[in-house]
């Protein structure tokens, strides 16, 4: 299916998923697949959502084109799906297998001719902050996405629009790809279900005062999966970002943020295991890195990841010390990290001076600070509340509450039998 097939001809009885990453294309898939239509929603330029920002997933430790680029094909060969991006929900009225929805898709300025041949870029000036690569890079204010986009079509930015740069950029394309004269359109559907497949963004790191996020040489755990990504800012090599300088020693801090009253009072389940799977990016870099764990408690769920976690205990390199942060600091010279905690086991106050620290910052739900329409309810944190009486629509993945990569498809397509009973008994 191409995109922007024209979703409004589809019945009452079609299913509308909000938000592409890997619980949104799951549900569509399970649904679609089975005979119904479904219509997706995504505000990105490009399907994937988080897991497409990984270096790998744990705990096989394969990177994310394994999953993506099946399910991306899966979405091109099946006539049921329709998608948008750069798209959002601004209005649901009606009930439960009859709502109507109202969609706005934001102009690209660049339509289906698009080859991604480049030459757009090449030709524009402009540099702006990379979001996909958490601002550690810059791109073109016309750029693709990432080397996986889907879409796979290059985005001018609102930003050069009316500048020579756009202009060069339009004067550039072969294949008349650019049109500066898009507009945003307004698209209106009625469906039988929605399904809320909205996501998480990582907590913002600047809000925690005593954990040097202002440091250059302290970053996030999802900018360390940028940084050890083969398409990130620095092409997979894991540098400190003040000067490029090899890793000797590397300081992993649990919990920044997270089970704290002053920012978030819940675990995000997926932060221990992901510090521990970086620790292999580390690993396969540097051998001979020294690598510090500081946690409060380390969670495993599961005997697969409880599996990882022995192996990586087992690494006499890898340091695991049970302590809460108290300080993070910078050496002014050196730029090097200097960690401050107390070790809850022998009570002896540690200063680990290291090259870096990856901050383990948790997950908040995208839903926290946007009121969503429809009556959607949330919890105090801001993940949504499925209305399982009314039924109708259904949160699922990280927009329901903190998950892996797994248990999102195993909720996304739980998801996509409730929404699929809904438009049958409607």
């Amino acid at each position: 299916m191409t995109e922007e097939q024209r979703a409004e001809d589809v019945t009452k009885g079609s299913i509308l998923v909000v938000g592409g990453g890997i619980s949104g294309l799951t549900a569509t898939l399970e649904a679609a697949e089975v005979g119904y239509d479904v219509i997706l929603v995504e505000k990105n330029p490009y399907l994937g959502g988080r897991v497409a920002q990984l270096k790998h997933y744990f705990p096989k430790l394969c990177p994310p084109t394994c999953g993506l680029e099946i399910n991306f094909r899966r979405i091109k060969d099946n006539q049921k799906v329709s998608f948008y991006t750069m798209a959002e929900v601004q209005s649901i009225s009606g009930g439960a297998g009859n709502y109507d929805v109202t969609i706005n898709v934001m102009p690209r300025y660049v339509n289906e001719k698009c080859t991604c041949c480049g030459e757009c870029e090449k030709v524009c000036m402009a540099k702006l902050p990379d979001e996909f690569n958490f601002d550690m890079s810059t791109t073109k204010g016309a750029y693709l996405p990432h080397e996986m986009a889907f879409p796979m079509r290059y985005v001018i930015s609102p930003k050069i629009i009316g500048t020579d740069d756009a202009k060069r950029c339009v004067e550039a394309c072969k294949y008349d790809a650019i049109d500066l004269e898009m507009q945003s359109q307004t698209i209106n559907l009625k469906v039988g279900a929605i399904i809320w497949a909205t996501g998480w963004k990582p907590y913002d790191a600047s809000k925690i005062d005593n954990l040097g996020f202002e440091y250059p040489n302290v970053i996030t755990n999802m900018m360390m999966e940028r940084l050890g990504a083969t398409n990130g800012p620095t092409k997979g090599n894991i540098v400190r970002p003040s000067d490029n300088k090899k890793i000797s020693k590397i300081a992993f801090v649990q919990c920044a943020g997270s089970r704290d009253e002053n920012h978030l009072p819940y675990c995000s389940y997926i932060c221990c295991m992901a510090s521990l799977k970086q620790a292999t990016y580390v690993r396969e870099q540097y051998p001979e890195a020294a690598i510090f764990v500081f946690y409060i408690d380390i969670r495993a769920p599961g005997q697969r990841y409880e599996k990882f976690y022995k192996k990586i205990k087992e690494d006499e390199n890898v340091f695991l010390i049970k302590g809460k942060v108290a300080e993070v600091q910078e050496d002014p010279t050196t730029k090097d990290i200097t960690v401050v905690a107390e070790n809850a086991v022998t009570g002896e106050k540690v200063y680990e001076t290291v090259d870096m620290a990856v901050l383990a910052t948790g997950m908040v739900p995208n839903t926290a600070d946007t009121e969503l329409p429809g009556g959607v309810k949330c919890d105090p944190d801001g993940f949504l509340v499925s209305d399982l009486a009314d039924g109708g629509m259904f949160a699922t993945g990280c927009a329901l509450k903190p998950l892996d990569v797994t248990s999102s498809n195993q909720l996304a397509t739980g998801a996509a039998l409730k929404a699929i009973q809904t438009v049958v008994n409607s």
